[in-house]
């Protein structure tokens, strides 16, 4: 057994320590009994350093394998792709235009956090994310009907 991984019967899968916002999520998934004594056993046999590395290569397999449908869509739903941040200058500015946007992002969308939420309603018409976004509660609460 793969020290630090059950309590009580229970299933604890252990990350990393948290990271910097920006570099990952934490998920938290639920597995049976027998992959998750695979993964353990390929984890004891050093294939893997731990279960987490285990998860993260099986991602990143799948992900490769429908890597073409992925660009695809990207394209056809015209998202931007990655870490897209947007600051109070950014946002005075379109304001400033008289324009409004229409964010689209596959990765993490960042409001800063010195963004009012009038500012923010005043200047993103919609607002589609997938992956995460970070911003202010106040934010978030201004954007709530325009957040898909």
């Amino acid at each position: 057994m793969v020290e630090g991984w059950t309590v009580a019967g229970a299933v604890k899968l252990n990350f990393e320590p948290k990271p910097k916002l920006g570099d990952s999520e934490k998920v938290t998934i639920n597995l049976g009994f027998v992959d998750l004594g695979s993964i353990d056993l390929l984890v004891q046999e050093g294939f893997y350093g731990n279960r987490t590395d285990f998860i993260r290569t099986a991602i990143r397999n799948q992900l490769d394998r429908h890597a073409d449908t992925t660009r695809q869509t990207i394209a056809r739903h015209q998202l931007d792709l990655g870490i897209r941040r947007y600051s109070r200058q950014d946002l005075e500015a379109v304001k400033a235009a008289g324009e409004v946007l229409h964010i689209q992002v596959l990765g993490l969308a960042s409001i800063a956090h010195d963004v009012p939420a009038e500012l923010a309603r005043d200047t993103i018409a919609a607002l589609h994310v997938l992956g995460a976004l970070d911003a202010s509660p106040a934010v978030k609460a201004a954007l709530g009907d325009r957040i898909r």
